[in-house]
């Protein structure tokens, strides 16, 4: 019996899928590496949810989360504490605060630290198969990447309470979100360099740089054959312009740990050319649409009322904005600290702007890690 040809263009096409995410995946995984190679041991896992859906009402077959573990679940599972990624970064992202000598001491505590959605390694544009591949994923919220690590605790970890959320960044927003959502999953929240809500001016700035991507002749509506370089480049120094603040650049704090013979020009080429080595595009404009449609107000329940989703948040929250972060102005740390019930603001005297909120340099890892220690020992008192 000769096979209906639809059936043969069927089993083609399924076959062609299950080839493209076995290679999609693969390039992921080599793509992961450790950020430094002092780092703390560490190891990492994927976490599979079937039939998930989005807030957009997209619902993905499989939706992969990628997490890295540091120390050891002990037997009452009640040493946990969850870090949840920030822009476009792997599971190494905390590793300034994993050590002996350092806020988060392994050999006590187990870490959890998440990669969100679009980072290319979690499900992302880049490495889902059709009909969601490339601009066809569905724009997930912070929400979204809240309740598939809620999935990853409770149903893989079998962890129903967290000691603490530490997030930096988009992390921030998640940890944010997390005691608005679960009120009750974990001890205490620390945010640093980050708000509970995308403002206005933050809105504008990430549409430029999606805008800047977008304006490629390369990109075409995201279903580009190539990466759009130049649209990337375009975004990378629109971001390097806010990454920092004025003084740092004015000061030339550039140079610190740099190569004999490095320049200012050197230094902006470096930004504008290898900003996020090997980012897909798509996977970068995803992340930015994530950030930029967060508000803990529109959490089901508050009728987006920030103010009203800020208050409701139970636990103690240590809020550490950089005084001079261009992303997240400490001004609107302030605002939103009015409204939290057990807050202590407590902004970084740093001039590395929003870099400041995940150690870029001695003084900050200092001042960091001093103040989260101090926070969890008293917390837990």
């Amino acid at each position: 019996m000769i096979p209906h040809k639809n059936s043969i263009r069927s089993a083609v096409i399924t076959a062609s899928i299950a080839l493209l995410t076995l290679f999609l995946l693969a390039t992921a995984t080599r793509a992961q590496e450790p950020s430094n190679p002092k780092a703390p041991r560490s190891e990492r896992h994927e976490f599979i949810i079937s039939n998930f859906k989005t807030e957009s009402g997209v619902t993905l077959p499989q939706a992969r989360i990628v997490y890295g573990t540091y120390g050891h679940l002990n037997a009452a599972k009640d040493n946990v504490i969850l870090m949840p990624s920030h822009y476009m970064a792997d599971y190494h992202g905390y590793e300034w605060l994993i050590g002996e000598k350092l806020a988060l001491d392994p050999d006590k505590l187990f870490l959890v630290t998440t990669e969100m959605f679009g980072s290319g390694h979690s499900s992302s544009p880049s490495n889902t198969p059709e009909p969601f591949h490339g601009p066809r994923f569905p724009v997930t919220t912070i929400r979204d990447n809240v309740e598939a690590v809620h999935h990853l605790l409770v149903d893989e970890l079998q962890v129903t309470h967290l000691r603490a959320i530490i997030g930096f960044s988009m992390g921030a927003e998640q940890a944010f979100q997390w005691a608005v959502s679960y009120l009750a999953f974990t001890d205490r929240i620390v945010a640093t360099s980050g708000t509970a809500k995308c403002y206005p001016q933050g809105f504008i700035r990430l549409e430029s740089q999606i805008n800047a991507i977008a304006l490629d002749a390369t990109f075409k509506n995201g279903d580009y054959t190539k990466e759009p370089t130049k649209g990337i480049e375009a975004f990378a120094l629109i971001w390097t312009a806010w990454l920092y603040s004025q003084e740092w650049w004015r000061d030339e704090l550039w140079r610190e740990g740099a190569k004999p013979g490095t320049t200012f020009e050197s230094t902006l080429n470096e930004y504008k050319t290898n900003f996020i080595p090997g980012g897909d595009a798509n996977d970068i404009i995803l992340q930015m649409r994530t950030w930029e449609r967060h508000d803990v107000g529109t959490t089901p329940g508050f009728n987006g009322d920030t103010k009203r989703a800020l208050q409701s948040i139970k636990v103690p929250v240590l809020y550490m904005p950089s005084e001079t972060d261009l992303y997240f102005p400490v001004g609107d740390a302030r605002y939103e600290s009015a409204f939290i019930p057990n807050v202590t603001l407590k902004p970084i005297p740093s001039l590395w702007g929003h870099t400041a909120g995940a150690a870029p340099n001695d003084a900050d890892s200092k001042f960091l890690n001093d103040a989260i220690s101090k926070f969890l020992r008293e917390s837990s008192n």
